[in-house]
């Protein structure tokens, strides 16, 4: 059924199935709606790997996007947490 907020329903279903969360399949589905794919894929991420950040930097990324439980993580949990929201 589609979803009004969903621009490129077919995106968005194959990026869920890839395991992408919702949030993150919504958001590049709708990129890609309003952009085209080459587009939106050519720009790509500039952002250094999660591992290679500190745990400080980490917890405030988690406390941007709302992970709940982060003050009892890991590093290595926060990273898990964080690539898979």
């Amino acid at each position: 059924m589609p979803r009004a907020q969903i621009k490129n329903e077919k995106a968005y279903e194959k990026l869920r199935d890839e395991g992408a969360s919702k949030e993150k399949a919504a958001r590049i589905a709708n990129a890609e709606a309003k952009e085209g794919s080459a587009t939106v894929g050519r720009r790509g991420g500039t952002s250094s790997s999660y591992t290679d950040w500190s745990k400080d930097d980490l917890m405030k990324r988690a406390r941007e996007i709302g992970i709940k439980g982060r003050s009892s993580m890991t590093k290595a949990q926060l990273v898990d947490a964080l690539r898979n929201h």
